[in-house]
């Protein structure tokens, strides 16, 4: 590992405040160097995700117009994101293979960052009511509701992320979007999904 390259894994540290001690707060000041082949979106990204750290307290998301806000406390927009959503998206998603994305009130319960996209942000569903509904039905409600990238190893701009609905029921971002947003969304921040 270069000099440089720790350089810049030491300035993320202190810029979302794991390292502690001595000189820690004069060094978190200063913006964290990057390596000179890193993607300027990785970067970007960064820097915008140190800017929410702390104040997101609620996301939005108007599945008819496929738009994600991040909401302060005020209930002010901090931040708003196109998105992609299950290739039937069309009403509430009330069983296992319907390729709906959920309609409702949820809280991110997970962070994965081994996922099979661009990081992941679990959502809370089903909930109660969910699973009452699906037992009513007799169906499996369905689990594994994500907020997350492109899949992995895609480029940011992959083609299916701006031109239609392409997931089997989660919600989409563009990988940039998604790595800026990972460590300022915290677990517990309530999410609503709006028709």
């Amino acid at each position: 590992m270069t000099k440089r390259v720790r350089k810049f894994i030491a300035g993320l540290a202190l810029a979302f405040g794991v390292a502690a001690g001595p000189g820690a707060q004069a060094l978190a000041l200063e913006k964290p160097p990057l390596p000179e082949n890193a993607p300027q979106s990785i970067s970007m990204a960064f820097q915008k995700a140190a800017c929410l750290d702390g104040r997101v307290s609620k996301i939005l998301v108007d599945k008819s117009d496929r738009r994600m806000e991040l909401l302060d406390n005020k209930g002010d927009v901090l931040r708003a994101y196109d998105i992609a959503l299950g290739t039937s998206p069309a009403g509430d998603k009330v069983m296992q293979g319907d390729n709906k994305t959920p309609e409702g009130d949820y809280v991110i319960s997970a962070h994965n960052p081994n996922s099979a996209f661009t990081l992941s942000l679990r959502i809370s569903y089903p909930n109660a009511q969910d699973c009452a509904a699906a037992r009513k039905l007799g169906v499996n409600p369905g689990g594994d509701i994500f907020i997350h990238g492109a899949p992995t190893g895609y480029p940011d701009d992959w083609k299916p992320m701006r031109v239609k609905d392409w997931t089997e029921g989660c919600i989409a971002l563009k990988s940039a979007d998604i790595r800026e947003i990972y460590s300022a969304v915290k677990n517990g921040t309530p999410i609503t999904i709006r028709p």
